[in-house]
């Protein structure tokens, strides 16, 4: 859903360096895939989604439950901005907006901002609502039995 104070299909137009915090903040899909635990192969450097989400997240509504606060209760979490994208790219799903803008691509077409609704994402199954275990209830050494195939 396009907000008022952002430019009409500013996202085939507008460099994520110069997006208003609107308009950045408006290319989250609301997947919720950013907020999954990730495991890595220290050889292969392969990283893989686990459905096991930040105990901050809430699996509802795909976003997280404090997310103005977060680094003070998840110090790990990763801010995302246009300065850390190139750095943390990688770590984000593939069909990321901020990946896939990042990397010269184009919003996938059941995204929020094509479709003008705030669950299509939902709708098209691209998000883990209700896919999700709290990471405070699995331990860590089980993640690997909660991994997601790749998209």
């Amino acid at each position: 859903m396009q907000a008022m104070s952002t430019r009409a299909n500013f996202w085939e137009t507008v460099p994520l360096r110069q997006m208003s915090t609107e308009e950045w903040e408006a290319l989250c899909d609301g997947c919720g895939k950013c907020c999954l635990n990730k495991l890595e192969d220290v050889d292969t450097e392969e990283l893989v989604f686990t459905r096991v989400a930040c105990r901050l997240f809430d699996d509802t509504t795909c976003r997280c439950a404090n997310y103005a606060r977060r680094k003070e209760f998840v110090e790990e979490c990763v801010v995302l901005t246009p300065e850390t994208l190139p750095e943390i790219a990688y770590w984000m799903p593939p069909t990321c907006a901020y990946r896939l803008l990042h990397e010269g691509g184009s919003l996938p077409h059941w995204h929020p901002l094509r479709t003008g609704d705030p669950t299509s994402t939902h709708r098209a199954g691209m998000s883990m609502q209700h896919r999700t275990v709290n990471e405070r209830d699995i331990p860590i050494e089980a993640w690997e039995d909660y991994t997601l195939e790749p998209e």
